[in-house]
């Protein structure tokens, strides 16, 4: 899903060189002697919607625009390329769009001479020379850049109004009290209760269309034996001159980073956004429900709408995605399965966890509940690994910034949880890899949905299975070393063994949800030599001494 979500690749810096930039410090056909600054709106990277709370009462006569490009952005967490490149590529676009509005912007650019690196310290710096009145914003989509320019302004002396995100259907006060009272939450009631009160592919008498509230059964096929067929090509946009300024820049400040920009097409513009909308509602939407938890190698776009970084930037707003989606399947031009399926994750998943993150910070980053401590391994940075549906999932990943829910969920989320890897790390990897990475977002589905870490908050169970999901889902292990079906021996699927593994650690609690229970009950039918072996070979998975065996198919 994101599936991340940037935290907060928010801003990044400028220089005046370049003909669309415009220096801090120069105001059209005014000076800071003879102008009084009213409010100077901040736009972080991941808000770039002309019509954000934080334009609201805006007046170009007293007022002007603040953006930044810092490298923290960028180094928090060890962005990829295309993470990067689609933030800064959005941001330029957009700040080219507030000049022709008549708009005074101050921008700065990643590599302008005196770049504080960071959007506090930029921030802290442009205020003393622009001495603004006060300061707006729209409230900001992670936790640490928020908390880091209320206390700039705060020490400045300068009031900082954050106003509500209008970009979602709910605000954080109201899934507080969809939440207050309730001894668990679960993300299907939340989805239901707006559904009614949004009229949401609803009947006139206010029940579901359809009569079920829930098409995820009707969403699990696997592709046939021949494979996915003739898939629609995802929406792509060649670079402009803009975006090509970025890639370079990238290139030259980010060189080491991972990932690659070589086929770099993300949308960047709000015209681009809709474009690619309208493709994959007349496209691939009608495709979406049966396969969208379907894998096949080479193949990281598929059926999947490719949308969420459009709708994370503020390029697209989320109600009418939804809406374009409802109206296919009004129009017959999509099934309801596939229909409802899509407005679940938007509706639902997004909204549910944009609630949890803001209702949960700053502590839920720390949770851990089954103290999973191990180092993600190296090969999640470079794909080089004989497992053949993670060397597919890492490499897409890096290559495009992207991969679609069921690789995130199953293949390398499913892993690192198996594996035991620190929850952090692998939020701090999700972060920095996928293009739509903001931490609102990714940090629930990572820490709560992938990991379980948050025991249970997020999802009622861990998403746990052997190999032989990945062989249902996928023809990965036709060409893999290793056999899903064997949990010992030198050719069994580490993904089976450390399943195994996983419910011999945690069994006590795992046998408490009523959701796991009988997979745990399974651990009866292994005698102590064959616990010996699994626990055995799973500490050698963890420490690396798991290779290709020889002779594997």
């Amino acid at each position: 899903m994101d599936p991340h979500g940037f935290g907060v690749a928010s801003t990044h810096a400028t220089s005046a060189a370049p003909a669309h930039a415009q220096a801090i410090g120069r105001t059209r056909g005014r000076s800071y002697a003879d102008t009084v600054l009213r409010n100077l709106v901040i736009v972080l990277g991941d808000q770039l919607d002309p019509d954000a709370s934080a334009f609201d009462e805006f007046d170009p006569a007293q007022d002007a625009v603040w953006m930044a490009e810092v490298a923290e952005e960028s180094t928090h967490v060890w962005s990829s390329k295309p993470r990067t490149a689609v933030f800064l590529a959005a941001m330029r676009h957009f700040a080219a769009d507030q000049r022709d509005a008549g708009h005074t912007l101050h921008y700065t650019e990643l590599d302008a001479r005196g770049n504080k690196g960071t959007l506090a310290d930029q921030l802290a710096a442009d205020l003393e020379k622009l001495k603004p009145e006060a300061l707006a914003m729209t409230e900001p989509g992670e936790w640490r850049v928020r908390e880091a320019l209320q206390q700039t302004a705060d020490a400045a002396g300068i009031p900082l109004d954050i106003r509500v995100d209008r970009h979602f259907f709910s605000t954080v006060a109201e899934f507080a009290e969809h939440a207050e009272g309730r001894a668990s939450l679960r993300m299907e009631y939340f989805y239901r209760e707006m559904r009614k009160r949004h009229s949401i592919l609803m009947t006139t008498r206010g029940q579901p269309v359809g009569g079920q509230w829930n098409y995820d059964a009707d969403n699990r096929k696997p592709f046939p034996k021949q494979g996915p067929g003739l898939v629609p090509p995802r929406a792509t946009f060649p670079p402009d001159e803009i975006t090509r300024e970025v890639i370079e820049l990238v290139e030259k400040e980010f060189g080491e980073h991972p990932g690659s920009l070589d086929s770099f097409a993300w949308p960047v513009t709000r015209a681009q956004a809709l474009e690619a909308l309208d493709l994959f509602i007349d496209e691939r939407l009608p495709g979406f429900g049966d396969a969208q938890d379907a894998m096949w190698p080479g193949e990281p776009w598929l059926w999947h709408a490719h949308l969420s970084s459009s709708m994370n930037l503020k390029l697209l707003h989320p109600r009418e995605v939804v809406a374009a989606a409802e109206e296919a399947y009004r129009s017959k031009r999509a099934p309801l399965s596939a229909v409802e399926g899509f407005i679940r994750q938007i509706l639902g998943w997004r909204e549910y966890v944009r609630g949890i993150y803001w209702t949960q910070m700053p502590g839920y980053v720390q949770r851990n509940a089954f103290e999973a401590f191990e180092p993600l391994p190296d090969w999640y940075w470079t794909g080089d690994t004989p497992m053949a549906c993670l060397k597919d999932a890492v490499g897409t990943t890096l290559e495009n910034g992207y991969a679609h829910h069921i690789q995130r969920l199953m293949v390398t989320g499913l892993y690192a949880m198996l594996l035991g890897v620190d929850p952090r790390e692998v939020h701090a990897w999700y972060l920095a890899v996928y293009v739509d990475a903001v931490e609102w977002v990714e940090l629930p589905n990572t820490l709560g949905m992938s990991q379980y870490a948050d025991g249970g908050l997020m999802g009622s169970k861990p998403y746990a299975a052997t190999g032989k999901y990945i062989d249902r889902m996928s023809p990965y292990c036709e060409t893999c070393p290793f056999d899903p079906a064997k949990r010992i021996g030198d050719d069994a699927c580490p993904f089976t063994t450390l399943y195994w593994d996983y419910l011999i650690r945690h069994e006590q609690p795992l046998a408490e949800n009523h959701r796991m229970a009988l997979q745990v009950k399974n651990l009866d039918r292994l005698d102590d030599d064959e616990i010996a072996a699994i626990r055995g070979r799973a500490d050698a998975i963890r420490r690396g001494d798991v290779t290709a065996p020889e002779g594997a198919r």
